[in-house]
């Protein structure tokens, strides 16, 4: 069953209808979608379909957009004051970019690990219980707790310091406590921006590792400039540009190994092969 976005208070009133089957059939899909921070056109006309338990690779230049798309897939945009979003982003069929639905209930069901590892400072355990307490959970904390960290690969580097501090852990450790807190809401996909640019070949390659283990549960969608990493983590991969214009738009979409392998545009071809960019 398709989670309900809509705010409680509204629940009978009309603008979240959830679109035909065809469109349900993705996780995510945008639909002319042009982002604008006050007046700068940042992103044009991007249409793209995420398929569901894959990952997708965003790639491009610096300044293409392709973290401003990241961003309204869970309406992060939201909190900058002078963006503003046309088009439609549909999740799971239902346009996300309507009044009556709630953005909170949005990033519950679609979380986001960012750049540099961000935990709270608290201690391992609090920070994954925390999410879970601000969305009502009232089940076994440490059962969720334990599963979480499982499911992020950190449980046996952890289980016998759960209550000291989050901060005392190495940066690969610190951005798969990320993704644990993520994945103890339960969400239906997770958005990672840059996740690894932080952190050194060992830990990048286990983070790479832990997306092939989460895909089978999580649609993931993963913003890279490494394209190595794109080409060994991804399914699909969206290639962005930036137009005369100077907004950021979507040049190129399809399976990883034929973007690398036989793009269709020139530019595309130029870029993982490392001639601009």
């Amino acid at each position: 069953m398709l989670p309900s976005l809509v705010m409680p208070n509204r629940e009978g009133e009309r603008g979240a209808e959830l679109l035909a089957d065809a469109e349900a059939e993705y996780a995510i899909a945008t639909r002319d979608l042009n982002i604008f921070y006050g007046d700068f056109h940042a992103v044009r006309d991007v249409n793209l379909s995420i398929e569901r338990n894959k990952i997708t690779a965003m790639i491009g230049p610096s300044g293409c957009g392709k973290s401003t798309v990241l961003r309204c897939f869970n309406r992060m945009n939201d909190l900058i004051p002078s963006a503003r979003v046309e088009g439609q982003v549909l999740f799971n069929g239902q346009n996300i970019y309507t009044d009556m639905v709630d953005p909170v209930q949005v990033r519950r069901h679609i979380g986001m690990v960012f750049q540099k590892p961000n935990p709270f400072p608290k201690s391992i355990y609090d920070n994954i219980a925390w999410g879970a307490k601000i969305n009502g959970f009232r089940g076994n904390m440490d059962e969720l707790v334990e599963d979480a960290l499982r499911g992020a690969a950190l449980w046996d580097e952890v289980k016998d310091k759960l209550h000291q501090s989050a901060l005392g852990l190495s940066g690969g450790q610190q951005q798969r406590l990320c993704i644990a807190r993520t994945i103890a809401v339960k969400p239906d996909t997770i958005l990672m921006d840059e996740p690894c640019s932080a952190l050194d070949p060992i830990a990048t390659l286990k983070i790479e590792d832990l997306m092939h283990e989460l895909v089978e549960n999580y649609t993931i969608i993963i913003v890279t400039h490494n394209m190595q990493q794109a080409a060994r983590v991804s399914d699909y991969t969206a290639f962005f540009m930036v137009d005369d214009h100077r907004a950021g738009h979507l040049m190129e979409y399809g399976v990883t190994k034929d973007i690398f392998t036989k793009p269709k545009h020139p530019q595309t071809e130029s870029y993982i092969t490392g001639r601009f960019g």
